[in-house]
């Protein structure tokens, strides 16, 4: 007997994703408030130490990463398939000129929230005194 469609066009795709790094790990919501980026990356299944925040030349990145060979083992399991998440997944994010000295992170309930403060522009056209 023949696996129905359905079944079939499921078994692709969960082959076809079977090792796809940073698929569907981070995603995130972007928005400006109050003369601020908000990013909003939701992390689940990781604990604040295994996430990392950097900005570095208008660029925030969120490192966030599991290793496998930390994690207690049970040699008795024999596993038919794991789904859950172990590994490195990485997003960057070019914000410009930042207040770098000023930004807020704040971890909770598997999101990761930042606040990032833009930096004051000065004006864009200035007029040259000529002597």
């Amino acid at each position: 007997m023949l696996p129905s469609r359905k079944y079939y066009l499921d078994s692709i795709f969960d082959n076809f994703m079977d090792g796809a790094e940073n698929f569907d790990v981070m995603k995130c919501d972007i928005y400006e408030q109050d003369g601020a980026y908000h990013i909003e990356a939701d992390i689940p299944g990781f604990r604040r130490e295994e996430i990392s925040v950097d900005c570095e030349d208008g660029y925030v990145t969120i490192q966030a990463e599991k290793d496998f060979n930390n994690k207690e083992q049970d040699e008795t399991k024999k596993y038919i398939k794991r789904e859950r998440f172990y590994g490195k997944t990485v997003r960057k994010f070019y914000v410009g000129d930042v207040d770098e000295e000023k930004i807020q992170a704040e971890f909770k309930d598997g999101m990761l929230e930042l606040i990032v403060p833009k930096q004051e522009k000065l004006p864009s056209k200035k007029s040259i005194e000529i002597k």
